[in-house]
This record gives C-alpha cells, structure tokens and sequence, in this order.
C-alpha cells in the first residue's frame, strides 16, 4: 500500500530533505520500517530504545493522533497520510 509520510524539516536530513517520502506498509510500524530500509537513520530519532514513538514525538494518520488508536499498529490504507509532528516545548509570554 502506497502511503505517503511527511518528514518535519529537522529530520528531513534523513530522507535527502525530501518534506514527503511515498512508502509502503499496513500498519504505522511497517510504515516507519519501509522509511528505515530506504533512508536509514530515521527510526533511531523516533524511537525510543523501547521501540516506542518517543513521548515528544507525535504520529498522525490522515489527522488522527495514533497514540488514541492502535500505536504502531495503526492499519493505515493506499493514499493515507502519515505525519510526524515533533511537540514543542514552551509557551507565550504575556
């Protein structure tokens, strides 16, 4: 299943600085492992030692945080999209 993931630009570094990699896979963790296999070093920045989605890192599918669905066994389908979102740590001063 072709699904396309969007890289956000501090780890663009891994994937040529392409901001979106097409892929193949069922679930997120298939996902993540294609993105491994065709641009190394990837998972070692989402994952934690574990093999969980590090606690500052979230994951979408088409919108949806994977963390209230089924983790890395997200089924994800033909034409979804998978984002990486770093959280970001801070607030507004007022």
């Amino acid at each position: 299943m072709a699904v396309t993931i969007r890289i956000p630009t501090p780890l663009r570094k891994f994937t040529e600085g392409k901001s979106e990699v097409d892929v193949e896979g069922g679930t997120i963790r298939e996902v993540f492992d294609d993105v491994e296999n065709r641009h190394g070093g990837l998972q070692e920045k989402i994952f934690d030692d574990a093999g969980e989605i590090r606690r500052f890192i979230n994951v979408f599918v088409n919108g949806e945080d994977v963390r209230h669905s089924q983790g890395l066994d997200t089924p994800v389908k033909d034409g979804d999209e998978v984002s990486v979102v770093p959280a970001i740590a801070g607030g507004l001063n007022s």
